[in-house]
């Protein structure tokens, strides 16, 4: 006889996810689920629209990171329009990128998985919020509110809006920078910084502090995949796609526009959400993951110095790759110091306040692969179109769905690990979530909700009597 265990929604992550947990007599876990009730038809409604209407289309796939759609979709349509974009507009793209990355990972640190970590994974749930971090640290929220303002900030101001934006066209960008929003933005970015350091310093003590329980929360080998320019260093906008084993030797280096002579998607009956994995292994050998820590994980440096210098300290937790879950903080928080120092670069670069920001086009391809760093992993966006560049075929890899397997090993484990069946607590299963936490999924790519997300958990015989239940929200 099984008992099941329904985790619907997992809370505090962007859009609606399940987990399924079986149980035996004795109350051991035998089994886990990690189901997304995906829906996105974003792939099949596109078909017969102009390519370049894809850029102001796609970010409506999220409202969280909009900007890494918009991207990665110019990005297809500049192949599309045969067009290399002047060297101007790379860099306000940028730009706008590290706006996205600045207030994703802010987000996702302090406001998501902080409360786990600052309050406690056993913390009640009407203080392990948000609102919690108010009443416990009201200058760190403060702090965490304003970085994720800064980052929205770049977004508005490249983009008219801090959701959604129009800013990218197939060739370019549609407006150059001024001086004074570039003194604007640069004015603010030291202060940043320091907030952030501040993070990182948190983020380090509270690792250290609980090695133990870092070493039994979703700790795993797997490959890992990331973008990276000369060197090997991290790259968030364009670059080469490299993959290393689970023994940090490198597996491939290859234009990601050529993704699928490496990547395949592996399907299980109880998901909707498919799972990636690397052709040249075969599944489920080929797994990996992606995201914070599967990129510094596949570089070898940051050519940034305050997050070069993190960096280190991060190579230094191990020999090999850097495996527990939970660093997956740790790596977001590198991460967002990285995007702030980028910041000051782009501004600091003459050709940013350029009027050179679009190249025309001469005729179209009928094909284009636009790939870009999501905050949560490589993006991919391909289209192909007929003659008159209308869509014929929409391919959409979300970045979250490179991480399906990663986080339903991840479930699997901490709740092997962490609940117990005969006395189960809200604490136990609030663990099972923060391990998908720990990957920051955007499940709102592919499903959405409105209003409060509230929980209930039964627990129920293999008869369907119910055995126990626990509410929040």
């Amino acid at each position: 006889m099984t008992e099941k265990i329904t985790i619907s929604p997992v809370t505090r992550v962007e859009g609606h996810g399940i987990v399924n947990i079986f149980m035996g007599d004795d109350g051991k876990v035998v089994d886990t689920h990690f189901n997304v009730n995906q829906f996105r038809g974003f792939e099949k409604f596109s078909e017969g629209r102009p390519f370049y209407e894809m850029p102001m289309i796609t970010p409506r796939i999220c409202g969280i990171c909009p900007v890494s759609h918009h991207l990665a979709s110019v990005k297809a349509c500049d192949r599309i329009a045969g067009v290399v974009p002047p060297r101007p507009a790379k860099l306000l793209r940028e730009l706008m990128h590290m706006g996205q990355m600045i207030q994703s990972h802010s987000m996702h640190f302090f406001h998501l998985a902080g409360p786990d970590l600052l309050l406690g994974f056993d913390a009640d749930p009407a203080i392990r919020n948000v609102a919690g971090i108010v009443q416990v640290n009201p200058e760190l929220a403060i702090k965490a509110v304003t970085l994720r303002k800064y980052g929205q900030e770049i977004i508005r101001i490249l983009g008219e809006k801090r959701v959604h934006p129009r800013f990218a066209v197939p060739g370019g960008v549609s407006h150059a920078l001024s001086a004074a929003d570039r003194d604007k933005i640069l004015a603010d970015a030291d202060t940043m910084i320091e907030y952030l350091m501040e993070g990182v310093a948190i983020g380090k003590a509270w690792l250290t502090e609980n090695i133990d329980v870092v070493e039994r929360f979703g700790n795993f080998r797997s490959g890992y995949m990331g973008l990276v320019h000369e060197g090997n260093a991290l790259e968030l906008y364009d670059g080469d796609c490299r993959l290393i084993d689970r023994e940090g030797a490198e597996l491939a280096k290859f234009d990601p526009t050529k993704y699928l002579d490496y990547i395949g998607e592996h399907v299980e009956d109880w998901s909707y959400l498919k799972f990636p994995f690397y052709l040249g292994m075969g599944w489920p050998e080929g797994v990996y993951r992606v995201a914070p820590l599967g990129r510094l994980n596949v570089v070898d440096r940051i050519d940034t110095p305050l997050a070069n210098e993190e960096f280190k300290n991060f190579k230094a937790i191990s020999d090999g790759p850097v495996e527990p879950s939970l660093y997956y903080h740790y790596a977001r928080l590198i991460e967002a110091v990285y995007a702030v120092e980028r910041v000051k670069q782009i501004l600091d670069d003459p050709d940013v306040l350029s009027t050179d920001i679009l190249t025309e086009s001469k005729g179209l391809t009928g094909h284009g692969v636009g790939v870009i760093e999501a905050p949560r992993g490589v993006l991919i966006h391909d289209y192909s179109t007929d003659e008159r560049g209308l869509l014929t075929r929409v391919n959409l890899i979300v970045a979250t769905g490179h991480n399906n397997w990663a986080m339903n090993k991840a479930v699997n484990l901490v709740a092997k690990e962490f609940v117990d069946g005969k006395n189960l607590t809200e604490g136990m299963l609030n663990r099972v979530e923060a391990a998908i936490r720990c990957y920051d999924p955007c499940l709102s790519c592919s499903t959405h909700a409105w209003g409060q997300m509230p929980l209930v958990l039964e627990l129920r015989s293999e008869d369907g009597t119910l055995l126990n239940t626990i509410s929040r929200g």
